[in-house]
């Protein structure tokens, strides 16, 4: 099958991975595709790619033997899609994007799912509208997780990225400030944590799309177990270019983190906690990746907390 993938895709990738681990995976995409294509059934008829796509994984959009529409995701091993498909189905369709195949991975690792409307996801709506659609998607993941699930959890993630927050602030003292700020902020959550639900692990408003079945259903979860507050909180950040740009911006992070915390009856002091967090840790990443103009936003953006 010949196709190029989106160059929105080799990028994201080659931020991620580095150049030399992605132009690996995309060589050997033609045969891995070929190999979810044939696992999916004969009957299968691709259509095309969707452009521009995600940063993480290639979707074809393809048909069933019966006509029905659905999209086969292939992600490469860093992105963990057997973590993804175990969590897609447990949650069986309930405010996510369903799981069309078994819950076994085959030899790609390409998740057959059904096909919402790609292009269209609550971004596309004004942020008061989209904020209230994203409160009323998320709260349907949290859920108890599978007896013997394979997730890590909130403390175990954030431990790992606490170490490349570290690094940050070695490498320029003038983020230790707000790096110190996080990490304490986390070992009081982590301490405290009064909850282990399912959660999606990296919920925003791109990642909510619309559908047939229900207006709106989220995709792409790197899920974890642990507290609502830590899975809201990259909610909180969203349209942040927008909030950085506007005179009240600060004022509209604060009043966003309160207005959360209420609708959705998660502790406010701890929705700001984990906001610091992931803030800090997004920012400092995006810095190691060579993405400074996202960096710099989100650090800032953890400033006005």
């Amino acid at each position: 099958m010949g196709f190029e993938p989106p160059q929105r895709l080799v990028r994201a990738l080659g931020e991620m991975y580095g150049d030399g681990a992605a132009a690996e995976w995309l060589d050997r995409l033609p045969t891995l595709t070929e190999q979810a294509i044939d696992a999916a059934g004969p009957d299968l008829t691709v259509e095309r790619v969707a452009a521009p796509g995600g940063r993480s994984a290639l979707v074809l959009l393809v048909r069933q033997a019966d006509g029905t529409p659905a999209a086969l995701k292939i992600a490469p091993p860093p992105a963990e899609p057997e973590q993804e498909r175990a969590a897609l189905a447990h949650w069986n369709g309930w405010g996510a994007v369903k799981l069309l195949d078994a819950p076994a991975p085959d030899a790609s690792g390409a998740l057959l799912l059904e096909r919402l409307h790609h292009e269209v996801s609550l971004r596309s709506l004004p942020e008061a509208k989209a904020l209230l659609e994203a409160a009323g998607t998320v709260r349907r993941l949290w859920v108890e997780p599978p007896a013997g699930h394979p997730f890590e959890t909130v403390a175990e993630r954030t431990g790992r990225q606490s170490e490349g927050m570290r690094a940050a602030a070695a490498a320029d003292p003038e983020l230790a400030p707000l790096v110190d700020a996080a990490l304490a902020a986390r070992t009081e959550l982590v301490d405290g944590s009064p909850e282990s639900l399912l959660l999606h692990g990296n919920f925003r408003q791109s990642k909510v799309l619309s559908g047939e079945r229900a207006p709106w259903l989220t995709v792409g979860p790197e899920p974890l177990v642990g507290e609502r507050a830590y899975d809201l909180a990259r909610l909180v950040r969203d349209r942040v270019e927008d909030l950085i740009a506007s005179p009240g911006g600060p004022v509209t992070a604060r009043r966003r983190v309160k207005k959360l915390a209420e609708s959705l009856e998660v502790d406010q002091a701890r929705l700001h906690g984990w906001t610091l967090f992931r803030a800090v840790e997004s920012g400092t990443r995006a810095l190691a990746e060579g993405r400074r103009q996202m960096g710099e936003v989100n650090l800032e953006f953890a400033g006005w907390l």
